[in-house]
């Protein structure tokens, strides 16, 4: 015996799932089927035990209790009916609302329990079959579709005619209503009789007075036609409620059923709805009642009947009653699995297994359009059973809102798709599923009648794509075909079915016949094992669009929006009151040019009056042009769209900004703006994740206007981008201005040519998107977002202050006349050190180290113009180093110092520690080259000057990183050489001026041999340098014959003259890069002959300076030629051996012969400057050999 979920428990609320209560497989007459059932609602009371009626009661008499409303009897006790078997016209759309999960999914078939019943006997039986039947999903909802009602109907009002035309020419040319006979209505009276005497307490018949006899005869007939005609609306009357209530409906969607099942009957899965009592208690804990004419034996039919009713409701035993002309018999006891096997009454239950396979696949083969409604036929006394597209064939003669039934689907389809959406985030691959189900149920809806539900689903279809995700989604988590039989397209012609399948109709069906789907030829087919077999067709247009961009994907978003917005906007009573807008009319993009721009202070104006507004919203004011009433779903639904179309936007903007389409970004950011201010126009609060959104605004359009002013070469492209407008935007912004001016941001997305406006603009964004914030208490919830604003908000005062600094440099570039500082300079200082001071405070409130630095060396920069603007004209001879420039570099070496404490160590960013070293060595060697060129005599004492000159140049040489390899090394070398040369030089020229002190002359004789020493291995280091070496050694040179003039001795003299040729042999290396760049010179102008006639003797395609080598090759020919004359002299007076006789003769003879070569050269004016570049070098090697061959000489 089966299990059974008892009725007596107390029922879970509706759309509640009880534990699942699997039922046992029946073995029935050596055939198996597989049953089980679980209730998923049960309004029933306990199960209470059956008043088992005397022999002899007479059942037609009625009870005392006859007709009074009993719960135990459910729906039978307020009717004559007794068990109803008439079946509402919506009541699996009942069931559906309150079990939606299930629907689209789990479950296959979705009936009242005497559909279902009606098909499986279809084999056996000759009645007429008139079902409406609806595809959700893979789901399939079957109703009772009542012929004679709804012709009824239409000759009443005139509706449903084509209908009643279609049926009359195809199926039954003379049709009438059909009255039901005296003996049915008997049948029915004595059975409600039945029900209610087996309800008394006492077990015993309880007739009452005989006067009563009048509600036997006379109100049976009427009121049962009554109660049993079903409750047809009208084609299309949409309640009020309807509208506000997607849900609600008194249209028959009621789940009226006393208990709803899932039934599962081998593979197929169904939602049955069931009102038959079921009685329990002492030995019978669940039975079901019937009562039977004991003269009439139990047929096929009535077996299968009560088989099914049992297993459906998983009811182990049958009690059957017997009368004889109403007068009780006998009872008798039937296990349901023994109702196959009843006498008259055998039946297969493999066979209705095949039929129930058979007609669920015949159905889901051919019913695959959603939203359409299909009429499964079959006359009364005909074999054949045909399947018709109601949907297409009233769209073909009338208004597809005809059908009463268009409604009812469209609703559903909306309520299965809205609650998929609330699972979206556990499985996305179902996203094509939902948008084929809204499209769908768009399809059935008028924008005039439903505005609510199209609004909604079009807002659903725009949530379906994911804007701030990435595009890897749109390949990865939606499958690009459908995998299921979900997979099927509502606009794909249906092929014809294998003839295994059913076919269409032949030639020899009535010519009309072409009107069917599909078609049964003989419902005994329906009996042959898998003879129709379920055509899961995968077809890609249920699979979820893949967009192959992110603007694609916006742009489906934005028109599902736009639909939604239409929609709202056309229910919206007071629109006639608005000004009329034409949406085909571009609405004008302000263009601001800098001649109109108010500047700054304008935008602080307007920065202000939106912090006030966005105040204003925290307090709950709102206002509507349109006239929407807050509250309304109108008002809540346009909230939703219009932030949706703002985000995507949003996204659209941050796209073009990739692909650095900075005009199109700015068009996109300003709509994103203008969405976002008429949401803040409707909205009475706003909500903590919209203030985030509108900084993130706010963010990227500072974001664009920083790129348009750094790329003002390219204005004229943007601005074509900026004003260009699809329709689609247009219509949106229409909708848009419904709500509000859309101004409030202009201040911020306006396009201007004026460089310095697009900088305040941009800071003012940051500035804007703090400031939000801060006032909302947001800068703590999300500190990232807090970060990013300051990080912007430090740059772009950076950028302004570079800006102001540069323009600052240029000013004072054209200053040649005045030697004042002009009051423009110095509010640009100001307004450049301003910005500068704001952008470290940022950065050093998020404590960013980096580019805090950057920026304090930035302000250094700041000061070393300042210095430099405090310069005297440079026609003044008597210019000295003023204090104004001794205090700005100083604060500017304040800065660089500052700077480097910000970043403590090289490690923290190489690069920048780098720079900033750089910097604040060229502050200091620039500052001390001031002072050396143009010292402050008329202030310090020269003491004084020459130790700050000393203290700042080893101060440059410190900050001066010579040994790390980089791009800058050759550079830091170089400067290194420099101070070394000039502070060798400013020591030599101690040395020469100074009296007295020899202690001190002494140690500036060391300290200026020491400097030449080290600037010549710098120099030699650097292959580009060979004048700067040259110059060194002719220095070195001048220094040791200032030393050779204060001496006395032959031999001292001597050995300082032999050091100072040895000096100058030792620049054989400088003027080997000198020849080489002068040939390479020359073969450049052999070949170019052309180009050497436009080129002056200053020009060198190698950057070699002639003018300065013929100055220093004279300088040299001239101090060489008068060492050697003084060598000769003092060799040939003081007859001194230097390591014998022979090595004093080869040098002298040497060093003669030198010189002779010399005089000749220097005398030869017709040299070309290689000619004596060779000659000098040739004359360098002879002396070299000279050295090498004495062991003493002039080494």
């Amino acid at each position: 015996m089966e299990e059974f979920c008892g009725v007596g428990a107390a029922a879970p609320l509706r759309g509640d799932a009880e534990e699942p209560k699997q039922g046992s497989v029946l073995f029935l007459g050596g055939n198996e089927v597989k049953s089980s059932a679980v209730v998923k609602y049960s309004s029933a009371p306990p199960q209470a035990a059956f008043a088992r009626l005397q022999e002899k009661t007479d059942l037609k008499l009625p009870p005392a209790n006859w007709l009074r409303e009993s719960a135990k009897l459910g729906p039978a006790g307020t009717t004559i009916l007794g068990n109803n078997k008439k079946s509402k016209p919506f009541s699996s759309f009942g069931m559906a609302y309150d079990f939606i999960d299930s629907v689209g999914n789990d479950v296959d078939v979705v009936s009242d329990s005497e559909n279902i019943k009606k098909l499986l006997k279809i084999p056996y039986s000759k009645s007429h079959v008139s079902m409406a039947v609806h595809r959700i999903g893979r789901t399939l909802l079957l109703d009772e579709l009542d012929i004679q009602e709804l012709f009824m109907r239409s000759s009443q009002t005139g509706d449903w005619t084509w209908l009643k035309e279609f049926y009359q020419r195809l199926i039954d040319q003379k049709w009438q209503r059909k009255k039901k006979s005296k003996e049915h209505w008997y049948q029915k009276a004595i059975l409600s009789k039945f029900l209610y005497y087996s309800i008394n307490g006492d077990g015993a018949a309880q007739p009452v007075p005989s006067t009563s006899k009048q509600h036997q005869e006379g109100p049976v007939s009427g009121e049962s036609d009554e109660a049993g005609r079903a409750s047809w609306p009208a084609p299309f009357e949409m309640p009020s409620s309807l509208s506000e209530d997607p849900g609600a409906s008194n249209q028959g969607l009621k789940n009226d059923f006393v208990r709803n099942i899932l039934w599962t009957f081998e593979d197929i899965h169904m939602l049955v709805g069931s009102n038959m009592p079921i009685f329990g208690g002492g030995r019978y804990p669940a039975v079901s009642l019937r009562l039977r004419d004991n003269n009439k034996p139990i047929n096929v039919l009535t077996g299968i009947d009560y088989w099914l009713d049992n297993l459906i409701c998983n009811v182990p035993e049958l009690v059957m009653c017997f009368h004889v002309n109403g007068i009780v018999q006998k009872y008798e006891m039937i296990k349901t699995e023994d109702i196959p096997n009843l006498e008259n009454s055998n039946f297969s239950t493999k066979v209705i297994k095949d039929i129930a396979q058979n007609i669920l696949s015949f159905l889901k083969s051919n019913c695959t359009k959603e939203g359409h409604t299909y009429w499964l036929f079959k006359a009364s006394g005909s074999d054949i059973v045909k399947l018709y597209d109601l949907t297409t064939l009233c769209e073909e003669t009338e208004d597809k809102y005809q059908n009463p039934f268009t409604m009812p689907v469209a609703i559903l389809l909306y309520k299965v798709a809205c609650n998929m959406m609330l699972k979206k985030n556990q499985n996305k691959k179902h996203y094509g599923t939902i948008r084929t189900l809204l499209l769908n149920c768009l399809k059935l809806l008028d924008n005039g009648r439903h505005p609510q539900i199209i609004a909604s689903a079009n807002y659903m279809l725009s949530e379906l794509f994911q804007l701030d995700e990435p595009k890897k989604e749109d390949s990865t988590d939606f499958p690009i075909n459908g995998n299921s039989d979900e997979s099927y397209s509502e606009e794909e012609e249906e092929m014809p079915d294998s003839d295994e399948n059913g076919s269409y109709s032949n030639s020899s069906d009535p010519p009309d016949d072409n009107k069917a789907v599909a078609i049964i030829k003989s419902v005994g087919e329906l009996s042959v094992p898998e003879k129709y077999k379920s055509v899961h067709r995968i077809r890609p247009s249920c699979a979820f669009p893949v967009c192959h961009g992110t603007e694609e994907r916006c742009r489906l978003v934005l028109n599902y929006v736009l639909e939604g917005l239409k929609s709202v906007d056309s229910s919206v009573k007071k629109e006639g009151d608005l000004p009329a807008a034409d949406p085909s009319t571009p609405i004008p993009l302000k263009y601001e040019d800098e001649s109109t721009s108010g500047g700054p202070e304008c935008l602080e104006k307007q920065m202000a009056l939106f912090l006030d507004k966005m105040g204003s919203f925290q307090k709950g004011k709102h206002s509507s042009q349109s006239g929407m009433i807050p509250g309304s779903w109108q008002y809540k639904m346009k909230l939703q769209l219009i932030l949706k179309s703002s985000k995507a936007y949003y996204v659209l903007s941050d796209a073009a900004m990739i692909l650095q389409k900075y005009g199109r970004a700015l068009r996109y950011i300003k709509l994103a703006l203008q969405c976002h201010d008429t949401y803040c126009c409707l909205c009475a609060s706003m909500l903590p994740e919209v203030l985030v959104f509108l900084c993130q605004c706010l963010t990227l359009c500072g974001d664009i206007q920083l790129m348009l002013a750094q790329n003002a070469n390219n204005r004229a492209a943007y601005l074509e981008e900026y004003n260009y407008q699809t329709k689609e935007d247009q219509e949106i912004l229409h909708s848009l201005h419904r709500e509000s001016r859309c101004q409030v941001f202009a201040w911020a997305t306006d396009l201007s040519t004026d460089l310095e406006c697009q900088l305040s603009v941009s800071c003012k964004c940051y500035e804007a998107a703090y400031e939000i914030l801060l006032f909302s208490n947001l800068k703590n919830q999300n500190p990232e977002q807090r970060i990013q604003v300051l990080k912007r908000m430090g740059n772009i005062r950076n950028e302004i202050g570079v800006f102001y600094m540069n323009q600052a440099a240029a000013v004072q570039t054209e200053r040649v006349v005045s030697k004042n500082v002009s009051m423009t300079e110095q509010q640009l200082w100001k307004k450049s050190f301003s910005c500068f001071e704001e952008g470290i405070q940022n950065f050093e409130s998020i404590d960013d180290a980096t580019n805090a630095a950057l920026l304090l060396c930035n302000t250094g920069r700041l000061m070393r113009i300042c210095a430099q603007a405090h310069c005297a004209a440079e026609g003044d001879f008597k210019r000295e180093f003023s204090p104004e420039e001794a205090l700005y570099y100083n604060k500017a070496i304040d800065y660089y110092l500052k700077a480097l404490r910000s970043l403590g160590k090289r490690d923290v960013h190489p690069a920048v520690w780098d720079s900033v070293n750089w910097e604040l060595s060229t502050t200091y060697f620039t500052m001390a080259t001031l002072q050396q060129d143009y010292a402050p005599l008329s202030r310090k004492a020269q003491e004084q000057i020459e130790k700050e000159v000393s203290e700042a140049m080893m101060k440059s040489l410190k900050y001066c990183d010579i040994d790390t390899v980089s791009a800058r090394q050759p550079l830091c070398q170089y400067r290194a050489a420099t101070i070394h040369h000039r502070l060798a030089s400013m020591y030599h020229s101690c040395l020469r001026n100074q009296v007295g002190d020899e202690h001190l002359r002494k140690q500036h004789r060391v300290l200026a041999d020491l400097h030449y020493s080290k600037a010549v291995r710098l120099f030699q280091l650097l292959k580009d340098a060979p004048c700067e070496f040259l110059r060194v050694q002719l220095e070195r040179v001048a220094f040791a014959e200032f030393q050779m003039a204060s001496q006395n001795s032959s031999a001292g003299k001597l050995k300082t003259l032999f050091g100072a040729l040895d000096v100058m042999v030792k620049t054989k290396g400088a003027f080997q890069l000198i020849r080489k760049e002068l040939v390479a010179e020359s073969e450049q102008i052999s070949k170019d002959k052309s180009s050497a006639e436009n080129m002056s003797p200053n020009d060198s395609s190698t950057g070699l300076n002639k003018e300065e080598v013929l100055k220093l090759l004279s300088i040299f020919e001239s101090r060489m030629s008068f060492l050697l004359l003084q060598s000769i002299k003092l060799l040939t007076s003081t007859k001194k051996k230097i390591g014998g006789i022979n090595e004093e003769e080869v040098v002298l003879k040497t060093n003669k012969q030198v010189y002779s070569l010399l005089l000749r050269a220097t005398a030869n004016k017709s040299m070309t400057l290689l000619e004596r570049v060779e000659v000098i070098l040739n004359l360098l090697e002879q002396l070299t050999q000279n050295n090498e061959a004495s062991n003493g000489g002039i080494l």
